[in-house]
C-alpha cells in the first residue's frame, strides 16, 4: 500500500469517527448538530472542556466507545503521516534498498556496464526480448535517465569488485563491457572473468589495437561500434550496387595469421580425420601438406599421418612468432570427467584458453571409455561420480595398460589422507583438493601437468 493511499484511508477513518460520534450524540442525548459535533471533537481530542449537558448512562458508554475508536483512528493517521514524511526524507535509501533486494533475487541475468548510446541500444533489445538485466553506471545524468525508465541499476565504478558483486555477477549469465574507455573495459573484463570464470563476456573496443588485449584478458568477443557501422554502410552500398560480399567474414580474419602445425610421430592427431580435428580445435583447416604436395581445403574424411603439415588460421601473438609455438606438435587433449555441468563448462573454457583440446564426460563409465579411446595427455576426474567412482576409473585405466602416458588427476572434496593414498595406489598421478576458486584449481592442474612433462 502506498503512503498516499494510507493517508487517504486515515483521513476517511477520522471523518467516519467524527460523523459517527456526532450522529450518536444527536440520537442518544438529543444534542443539536453543533453541540454533538463539539462533544465529538472534545471527546476524540480528550481536551477535557466539559460536557455540554450531563450525559446519561447510555451517553457515557457511547463516549467510552468513541474515545477508544478515536485512539485507533488517530494512531493509524499518525503512523501514516509519519511514515509518509520519513519516506520523503529517506526515499533515496528506501529505493536503493528495494533495488538491492530485487537484484539479489535475479538468476541468470545480464549485466550492462555503461549506459551510453551502445548500452542504451543493448538495454532496449533486452527489454523487447523480456530478459532480466542490471545496469552499472556512474554518470549522474545517465543515472537520472535510468531512474526515469525504472530499470534495475547499481551506481558505481564497474571495474570495482564490490560493484560487480552487488550487480550479482556470481549469478549472472553474461556481461557487456560498454564503458567508453578501452583501458577501463580491459580492467573490467579481467575483474569480471576472475569473479565468474563461466560468464559470457562481450566488450566494446574503440581502438583496433585494444581488441586482442581485451580478448586475452578474458572476453569472449569484442565489438567496435564505429567499425561495425562502417562495415554495415559498406555492405549496404555493395548490396545496392549488386556487389554484396561477406564483409563480416573478411573482418573476422583481420586479427589472425596462417600457421603450420606438424603431426609428429605419436601425436594424438595421427589417425584422426581432418573434420574431427577441425571441430576439436575450433579452427578451420585450410590446407594439408603431405610428402611435398599441397592440398587446399582437404576433404574432412582424410586421415592424418605422422609428418603431415596442416595450415590453420590462428590469432596473432604480440611479439611472438606463431610458427615457433610449442603447439606445433598439436594441442594436447584433456578429458574432464564430472557430473556437474557447471564444473564441466568452467574447466572446458579454462583448458581451451590454456591451449588444450578439452573432452568431457558426465559419468564414470562414459569417462572411462573416453579416456581409453582418446588416450589424452591428462584426465581430470571427479571422485564422486555415477556408475564408477574416480578411484575406480584410475584403477581400470591403469589395468588396461594402453594409457601409460596419460596423467590422471583426481579431484576430491575429501581431504582425508586415506582417500589420497587409495587414489595413488589406484594409479592417480596426483590428488587435488577442490578449491572454491576456479582459477586456483586450474593453476594447480596445469602445474601438475607441467611438472609431469618435465619429469618425462
Amino acid at each position: 500500500m502506498t503512503s498516499k493511499r494510507r493517508i487517504l484511508i486515515a483521513v476517511l477513518l477520522i471523518l467516519v469517527i467524527i460523523a459517527g460520534g456526532t450522529a450518536g450524540y444527536m440520537l442518544l442525548e438529543e444534542y443539536s448538530f453543533v453541540e454533538a459535533l463539539f462533544m465529538s471533537a472534545i471527546t476524540m481530542s480528550t481536551v477535557g472542556y466539559g460536557e455540554v449537558r450531563t450525559l446519561s448512562e447510555t451517553g457515557r458508554v457511547f463516549s467510552i466507545c468513541l474515545i477508544f475508536s478515536s485512539f485507533v483512528g488517530l494512531a493509524f493517521a499518525g503512523h501514516a503521516l509519519g511514515e509518509s514524511l520519513l519516506e520523503k526524507v529517506w526515499s533515496g535509501r528506501s529505493e536503493i534498498k528495494k533495488m538491492k533486494k530485487k537484484i539479489s533475487e535475479l538468476r541468470g541475468h545480464y549485466i550492462v556496464c555503461g549506459f551510453g548510446r551502445v548500452g542504451r541500444a543493448a538495454v532496449d533489445h533486452f527489454v523487447k526480448t523480456g530478459v532480466s538485466f542490471v545496469i552499472i553506471e556512474s554518470d549522474p545524468g545517465h543515472i537520472a535517465d535510468i531512474k526515469r525508465m525504472e530499470y534495475l541499476f547499481v551506481e558505481g565504478d564497474a571495474t570495482r569488485e564490490t560493484v560487480l558483486m552487488e550487480a550479482g555477477i556470481k549469478r549472472a549469465r553474461g556481461l557487456l563491457a560498454l564503458v567508453g574507455s578501452d583501458p577501463d573495459n580491459l580492467f573490467l573484463v579481467l575483474t569480471a572473468r576472475e569473479l565468474n570464470p563461466t560468464l559470457s563476456i562481450i566488450s566494446r573496443a574503440n581502438d583496433a589495437s585494444a581488441e586482442k588485449k581485451i580478448i586475452r584478458a578474458g572476453a569472449d568477443s569484442t565489438i567496435s561500434p564505429f567499425a561495425s557501422a562502417g562495415r554495415q554502410v559498406a555492405n549496404d552500398i555493395l548490396a545496392v550496387t549488386g556487389q554484396r560480399i561477406a564483409i563480416a567474414d573478411v573482418a573476422a580474419l583481420k586479427d589472425v595469421a596462417p600457421r603450420w602445425i606438424t603431426v609428429q610421430e605419436g601425436s594424438s592427431m595421427a589417425g584422426v580425420n581432418i573434420g574431427d580435428l577441425s571441430r576439436q580445435m575450433g579452427r578451420k583447416i585450410l590446407g594439408l601438406r603431405r610428402e611435398g604436395e599441397d592440398r587446399i581445403f582437404p576433404e574432412d574424411t582424410m586421415i592424418l599421418r605422422p609428418g603431415d603439415m596442416l595450415l590453420v588460421m590462428d590469432e596473432e601473438k604480440d611479439g611472438v612468432d606463431a610458427s615457433a609455438s610449442p603447439a606445433e606438435s598439436g594441442p594436447k587433449k584433456v578429458v574432464i570427467v564430472d557430473d556437474n555441468p557447471v564444473i564441466v563448462k568452467l574447466y572446458t573454457r579454462l583448458f581451451q584458453k590454456a591451449g588444450f583440446i578439452p573432452l568431457a564426460a558426465t559419468d564414470g563409465r562414459q569417462g572411462l571409455d573416453l579416456i581409453l579411446k582418446e588416450k589424452p595427455a591428462a584426465a581430470v576426474i571427479d571422485y564422486m561420480l555415477p556408475l564408477l567412482s574416480g578411484i575406480e576409473i584410475c584403477r581400470l585405466v591403469r589395468d588396461a595398460g594402453s594409457c601409460e602416458e596419460t596423467r590422471l588427476i583426481l579431484f576430491t572434496a575429501d581431504e582425508q589422507k586415506e582417500t589420497r593414498q587409495r587414489a595413488l595406489r589406484a594409479g592417480a598421478d596426483a590428488v587435488v583438493v577442490k578449491s572454491p576458486e576456479a582459477g586456483e584449481v586450474i593453476e594447480t592442474v596445469l602445474g601438475i601437468l607441467k611438472d609431469k612433462r618435465r619429469a618425462a
